[in-house]
């Protein structure tokens, strides 16, 4: 593993993983305030596919009383290639530091990804902006998933889960999610799939990754609302 650096995302930290997949890690700002959480940030497919997608939400990620790795998968494989579940592993066991608590985020492809880490690791809670649902017969991704067979992404039992939907091109992939206890999900009726994250971040993703890291549901539900979020309600 290479040396941290002084500060900021300069002290990524690349991690020994098994192609396709690669992982980065970043201390706590402060090791004196660190608490022993993770926070694991998936990456979404990118914008060239002859390459590793970048790591994502490298800022938001970090603070000082926890840590951060960032997950990636040239494969672009939605967390269904026979080697990743393996590889998160590995990659958590990895960090130089004791994990007491995970949690993960990530959009779109990483998004499916932080959910499907539930069933890998002992995740704590979940924020998942633009997960697909089920990927077969969705021609927004079919270069990337022909003539492959991907599960439905899964919404575990346990975990806090909170999942975002842009619903001017994802209301039906949104809708495909049962409504579950444990799960607050929000649906953002003037956005689409892509603007989805753009727009939560110029609107208090950061508030919201920080409120998940701290289990404070009342501040993320009460950000995420103020920007346009509506909560879908449970059945009767």
């Amino acid at each position: 593993m290479a040396p941290w650096g002084q500060s900021g995302t300069s002290r990524l930290a690349e991690l020994a993983l098994p192609a396709p997949f690669a992982a980065e890690f970043v201390p706590p700002a402060n090791v004196y305030m660190y608490t022993g959480q993770l926070v694991i940030a998936f990456s979404s497919i990118g914008h060239d596919p002859g390459r590793m997608p970048a790591p994502e939400f490298r800022r938001m990620a970090l603070g000082a009383d926890r840590a951060a790795l960032f997950f990636r998968d040239q494969s672009r494989s939605w967390a269904s290639h026979p080697g990743w579940a393996a590889a998160l592993r590995q990659a958590v066991a990895a960090v130089p530091l004791p994990v007491r608590r995970i949690v993960t985020l990530g959009a779109s492809m990483g998004a499916v990804s932080a959910l499907r880490a539930v069933e890998v690791l002992p995740v704590d809670s979940v924020l998942a902006l633009g997960p697909q649902r089920d990927l077969n017969g969705e021609p927004r991704w079919a270069e990337w998933t022909a003539g492959r067979s991907l599960p439905p992404c899964p919404l575990p039992p346990g975990p806090w889960i909170t999942l975002c939907h842009g619903m001017q091109d994802d209301a039906a992939q949104a809708m495909a999610f049962p409504a579950q206890k444990g799960v607050d999900h929000l649906l953002f009726q003037g956005l689409d799939h892509s603007g989805l994250a753009p727009a939560l971040k110029a609107r208090g993703l950061q508030g919201m990754v920080d409120a998940l890291c701290r289990g404070d549901r009342r501040r993320l539900l009460a950000i995420a609302q103020a920007a346009g979020g509506q909560r879908r309600q449970l059945p009767r």
